[in-house]
C-alpha cells in the first residue's frame, strides 16, 4: 500500500524512522524529501528558516501543494500524532488540512495514536479518520 506520512515537522526524526519501518513491511511510504534531508544533517539553513518563519518557507517550498499531490497519489495517509511539548497526540492545522485532502479523495486515514481530546476541531478529525492504530503499524492493511 502506498502511504503518505503526515504530521508536525517537529516529528521529522520519527517520520523518517516510520517510513523505514513501513517500507520494511513492504508498504511504499511517502515523505517529503526535505524531512529526510533535515534528519541527515542536510539543508540545515532551510531547517533554521522553518523554525523562524515556517509560513513563508511553506509558501516558497510549496509544501502544502506537494503534500496534496502526494496524498492524491497514495492509497492512505498515516498521521503521526505524537506528543509535542505539553500536547498529547498533537494534530496541528496543516495536518488537519492533509487529512481533509485524503478524506475528500476517499483515502484511508490512519492515526498512530488516539484523537486528542483538547482540540477545538476534534469533531472534524472524528468525522474523517478510518482507524486508530494505537502505535501498532502492523494494523495497516
Amino acid at each position: 500500500m502506498k502511504i503518505t506520512l503526515c504530521g508536525s515537522s517537529a516529528f521529522r526524526v520519527d517520520m523518517v524512522e516510520c517510513k523505514r519501518r513501513l517500507n520494511d513491511m513492504r508498504h511504499e511510504a511517502v515523505l517529503h524529501p526535505d524531512y529526510e534531508a533535515f534528519v541527515n544533517g542536510q539543508k540545515q539553513d532551510l531547517w533554521e528558516r522553518v523554525e523562524r518563519e515556517h509560513a513563508q518557507v511553506k509558501k516558497e517550498q510549496n509544501y502544502i501543494k506537494w503534500y496534496y499531490e502526494a496524498i492524491t497519489g497514495s492509497d492512505a495517509v498515516l498521521v503521526l500524532n505524537l506528543d509535542k511539548k505539553d500536547k498529547q497526540n498533537y494534530i496541528g492545522g496543516n495536518t488537519l488540512m492533509e487529512m481533509a485532502f485524503a478524506h475528500v479523495h476517499d483515502k484511508r486515514i490512519y492515526l498512530l495514536n488516539p484523537v486528542p481530546e483538547y482540540l477545538s476541531y476534534k469533531d472534524e478529525i472524528l468525522a474523517m479518520y478510518s482507524e486508530v492504530l494505537n502505535g501498532d503499524l502492523a494494523k495497516i492493511r
